[in-house]
């Protein structure tokens, strides 16, 4: 899966979690700008993890503050 079929498919699951309805780009923030709280990014990890079958270390997930380092950690997890 190529990095934009991974985008597709990460912003299908992202919806239901986008109350705000802000509006999704590589630097969108997952705390400033979609205000998730650790309830919702564990949520929010979770259906990426079933959705890929893969799993986002802690480390990794500390790492990641925006939709394109998701987008780019769960490609390079895909490939691996």
């Amino acid at each position: 899966m190529d990095r934009a079929e991974v985008d597709t498919a990460i912003r299908s699951l992202i919806e239901p979690f986008n109350k705000k309805g802000a509006e999704v780009t590589d630097t969108t923030t997952f705390a400033n700008d979609l205000e998730f709280d650790s309830l919702t990014v564990m949520d929010f990890v979770a259906a990426i993890e079933d959705e890929f079958d893969i799993i986002i270390s802690m480390n990794q997930q500390a790492e990641i503050e925006n939709y394109g380092q998701l987008v780019d950690a769960v490609t390079k997890l895909q490939a691996d």
